[in-house]
């Protein structure tokens, strides 16, 4: 069980305002621990890392590496398979470049689904231009939901990359990754999965579901924003081009042009690092793991089975994903527009997304160019379910003209 008050008396913004906030999706709060860190970073310690032959440096270096060692142990992994990065956007832009735009070829598939965030997408667009690979896509059922039967009726052998995320950012519906991985190693295919709305929210074990590649961004995780991770197989690592150079990623070059990069992780992280994010998120997942993965997990399943249970009353909502187990819950009102739904929701003190979320393929499936998306995280309460759930039931046209104008 989560102790909810203590919880909540550890994230200042909880504290300062009256805000219901169902936007976690989009980013999360952070706790005192985390910024902490990133304070102390500034006001203590704030000399570069892996350059400095001064004892500081070498603290601030120690600390630097531990926090690779901490997210290493988040995911079961080894820590020369963690990539520091701007976040997920960046990870998976890694991937398909520096692996995919590599590797791949004319006839060769990429294979991913029509509910992929554009980070996931846009990359592998490129790619295919370059390469003249194709892109295929695994059909959904008509609530958006990957199942292993269609999974395995579009795999084939000419499939060389899955690209997928592990729980959709729309409509919150976990992949069974595991088999998804068993399946396209038997093709010989390298699996590449969007963490950015699981690692959150979820116990992870990388060598359990046998990941090739694994993206996640550590502000969606009560961590700061502009870093992130890309988790690799170490091998496949070695195998990847980084598509930047600098300081840091050299063991040496010369003047006729000749460079000796360093092995992974560290040939992909040229520059001086975000130092103060990398240490907010080596807090940010000691905080996680200290209140348990498979806590957080259980009770926001609780949570979105209670928020959909509230939601089917009201005829006036469209709910997409009602069967969905994550934090995530999608719909729309009807006769009203989703902006002026969230501008009126706004107005009452409610935080949500409107839009089509960066996932503009989807809206074939479900059917609908934009929704609003509630999504929830350990911090939040039935109680303020509750109270959006009152707002939402009184809700109007009328009423939401009156706040857009």
């Amino acid at each position: 069980m989560l102790d909810l008050t203590n919880i909540r008396n550890e994230f200042p913004m909880l504290k300062k305002n009256n805000l219901v906030y169902f936007d976690n999706a989009a980013t999360t709060f952070k706790p005192y621990k985390v910024i902490n860190a990133v304070m102390d970073y500034y006001e203590n310690c704030s000399v570069n890392v892996h350059r400095g032959d001064y004892d500081l440096s070498f603290q601030v270096s120690n600390q630097f590496d531990q926090a690779r060692e901490a997210v290493a142990k988040y995911l079961n992994a080894t820590s020369k398979e963690i990539v520091f990065t701007s976040g997920a956007s960046s990870s998976l832009n890694l991937v398909a470049y520096g692996y995919g735009q590599k590797y791949l070829k004319e006839g060769d598939v990429i294979l991913s689904t029509e509910a992929e965030h554009a980070s996931n997408i846009l990359p592998w667009f490129k790619v295919s231009e370059v390469t003249k690979a194709k892109i295929e896509y695994i059909p959904l059922n008509e609530e958006g939901i990957l199942s292993i039967e269609n999974f395995k009726k579009a795999m084939h052998d000419k499939v060389k990359v899955v690209t997928l995320a592990q729980v959709s950012n729309v409509l919150g519906h976990k992949v069974p990754m595991k088999e998804i991985c068993k399946i396209a190693h038997s093709y010989g295919a390298v699996v590449v999965v969007d963490g950015a709305q699981s690692v959150p929210h979820l116990k992870m074990d990388v060598q359990d579901l046998d990941i090739d590649f694994l993206a996640f961004s550590a502000h969606k995780m009560c961590g700061p924003t502009g870093v992130g991770v890309l988790y690799g197989k170490y091998d496949l690592l070695q195998a990847t081009d980084p598509f930047l150079l600098g300081g840091g990623s050299n063991a040496r070059f010369d003047i006729c042009g000749n460079i000796l990069l360093k092995n992974a992780p560290y040939k992909f992280e040229a520059g001086t690092p975000a130092i103060e994010g990398v240490l907010g998120l080596k807090a940010a997942v000691e905080y996680l793991m200290d209140i348990g993965m498979e806590h957080i997990e259980e009770y926001e399943k609780e949570l979105n089975q209670y928020f959909v249970e509230k939601l089917r009353p009201l005829e006036h909502v469209v709910i997409y994903n009602p069967s969905g187990t994550c934090g995530i819950v999608t719909f729309n009102v009807k006769g009203i527009f989703a902006q002026d739904v969230a501008s009126y929701l706004s107005s009452k003190g409610f935080a949500i997304r409107a839009g089509n979320h960066c996932a503009k393929i989807l809206i074939d499936v479900i059917q609908a160019s934009e929704t609003l998306r509630a999504s929830v995280y350990f911090y939040n309460t039935k109680e303020e379910i509750d109270a959006f759930i009152q707002a939402l039931s009184e809700i109007t046209l009328e009423k939401c003209i009156a706040v857009v104008i």
